[in-house]
């Protein structure tokens, strides 16, 4: 019989789960993470594009960018760097 906090010679468990339950939800939760920050970040990234398509080329020109350099940049798929 397994009890909470004890080793036995089949499986370790810690708040009535096993280690490989505990492992199993730990890359889930990391996977999780990971993909909400990449989510995260192509939103940003087309929101980004969206606004740097709305600059004129003054504003443009005041960041060292040309509309050509803009438009290749709005070109890219929102999972593109």
């Amino acid at each position: 019989m397994t009890t909470t906090g004890c080793h036995t010679a089949d499986t370790i468990v810690v708040s009535g789960r096993t280690s490989a339950q505990t492992s199993i939800l730990h890359r889930l939760d990391v996977a999780a993470v990971r993909l909400f920050d990449t989510l995260a970040s192509w939103q940003d990234r087309r929101s980004q594009r969206r606004h740097l398509s709305q600059m004129d080329d003054h504003l443009l020109h005041d960041v060292g960018l040309s509309r050509a350099d803009v438009e290749h940049e709005i070109s890219k798929p929102f999972w593109q760097v």
